[in-house]
């Protein structure tokens, strides 16, 4: 799930260089950390919220299948 964040984000970002993945295990959920340059926030979230929700239910959706559950928060 990691690399598919990665990948999403590398993408609709001007700078890849500094898009960081961070993995936290919780009990029931793992939590993916997306970390991007300020000036790509804007990017990463859309308008409204709609590309952050949207990469929220890819991931979601792609973790399901193997029987996981996974969270995916914007990190400042």
């Amino acid at each position: 799930m990691k690399e598919l964040l990665l990948y999403i984000a590398r993408n609709l970002v001007e700078n890849p260089d500094a898009v960081t993945v961070t993995e936290v295990q919780g009990e029931q959920e793992l939590t993916l950390e997306l970390r991007v340059a300020p000036e790509d926030m804007g990017k990463v979230i859309g308008r409204q919220g709609r590309i952050a929700k949207e990469i929220r239910t890819l991931v979601r959706s792609c973790a399901q299948r193997t029987g996981q559950k996974v969270s995916v928060d914007i990190v400042d």
